[in-house]
């Protein structure tokens, strides 16, 4: 199974691990989405900015 990660708020005012972490998600910007797999570290990334992202899962 895959997550659809998509960033809904800006980063500005964030703290710079959480920065970090969006970057590393691979989203820049408002309505940006990446695919991931659904593992520990992709899913523990997520919670740290949930406020920040809506996730959708993808069926395959």
């Amino acid at each position: 199974m895959k997550l659809k990660v998509t960033q809904t708020r800006s980063t500005i005012g964030c703290q710079k691990d959480q920065i970090a972490t969006m970057e590393a998600l691979g989203l820049k910007r408002i309505r940006d989405s990446r695919i991931q797999e659904d593992n520990a570290v992709i899913r523990g990334m997520i919670h740290k900015v949930n406020h920040l992202v809506s996730v959708e899962k993808i069926e395959e």
